[in-house]
């Protein structure tokens, strides 16, 4: 029988646990998985391609080996697994761009200042940095901001495969995304629909990125883009509206701008879904609670329970008509226009 793990021992793996998540880091960041290509290598092989020092090189690879990334063999050889090939660049289910940018210093610095958001409700990432999240991505680091793009469509596609499967899409004749990125989600949601069309609505500066993705899932003749701000208004005459990874951006304010005018754009038996994270009362376990301090320090937004959005959607003229659970942190949340 194996004896449970003592509360110290417990208690120091959550607190060391940022030491592998910046391991993971690093070998993302240097490209390793991408180099490790199938044939096994050593730290003084990798060392000349990532311009590293061998010896250091080797203790990283030993530690991320220690937590199933690589595998070492008795001539110091390290071979990528399954799971560390989840930070190739080219991976189907690839988290590599998610790794550069949640773990890089733009955001893991803003993490090393929770405190300062508890203490003051303020915005740990506009204080470490001295301007927004959206202006430190596409303004002043526009290469880091195209990773950040990168990195919110690589998590797309795992909660796109999932809503899909949960969410019959074929009553719908024109879907309209809203705030949806480069078009990860919107191409997911017409590759299940054959006979359904799109608008993909964002940011100039996110919009200019999406045609060569919306081409390359075979949705491009069915979909067309356009670009503004949904604090002012969103394109009119769809007949389901997405808002995914958008509303919990936001305080409930913003939040009620956002959701009032995709509502004044709706026609008559229009139906809005937003995905985000539901969170479960009480001290259930689970990650939306986690992604909600991520939220809190990075932007000022938040993920909500049931009854929060219920009460949110209800202020801009929509009825929760049901929450759909679906096999990743995000739910769908279904809503109906109301008189």
């Amino acid at each position: 029988m194996t004896e449970a793990p003592r509360p110290a021992d417990q208690m120091f793996g959550m607190i060391a646990g940022f030491w592998v998540s910046r391991a993971i880091h690093a070998v993302a960041a240097l490209e390793i998985p991408d180099l490790l290509d199938g044939s096994p290598a050593t730290a003084d092989q990798l060392a000349g391609k990532t311009g590293t020092q061998a010896p250091a090189l080797y203790r990283l690879l030993r530690a991320v080996a220690s937590v199933g990334l690589l595998t070492e063999d008795d001539k110091n050889a390290f071979t990528l697994t399954p799971l560390g090939a989840t930070l190739r660049k080219d991976a189907p289910d690839s988290l590599h761009a998610f790794a550069v940018t949640e773990l890089g210093g733009g955001h893991y610095r803003a993490w090393g200042d929770l405190l300062h958001s508890i203490r003051t409700g303020e915005i740990a990432f506009d204080h470490v940095h001295n301007m927004s999240i959206w202006e430190y991505f596409f303004v002043h680091n526009q290469a880091d901001g195209q990773v950040f793009n990168k990195s919110m469509t690589e998590l797309t596609g795992t909660v796109a495969a999932e809503v899909v499967s949960q969410y019959d899409f074929t009553p719908y004749r024109v879907i309209v995304d809203v705030g949806g990125g480069q078009g990860a989600f919107l191409s997911a949601v017409l590759r299940s629909h054959p006979n359904g069309s799109g608008v993909l609505f964002d940011a100039p500066s996110v919009i200019a990125g999406a045609a060569a993705n919306l081409k390359a899932a075979g949705v491009a003749d069915r979909c067309r883009t356009e670009a503004g701000s949904f604090f002012d208004s969103v394109p009119t005459g769809g007949d389901l509206y997405l808002l995914k990874w958008v509303i919990h951006d936001w305080d409930d304010a913003d939040s009620g701008v956002i959701l009032r005018n995709v509502r004044a754009a709706m026609t008559p038996g229009s139906r809005l879904l937003i995905v985000d994270t539901v969170v479960p009362t009480g001290d259930t376990p689970s990650p939306s609670k986690f992604i909600d301090l991520d939220m809190m320090i990075a932007n000022g937004g938040r993920e909500r329970t049931a009854a929060e959005f219920d009460k949110l959607v209800g202020t801009a003229g929509f009825r929760l008509e049901r929450i759909i659970g679906t096999n990743s942190p995000s739910g769908i949340v279904e809503c109906v226009a109301v008189d």
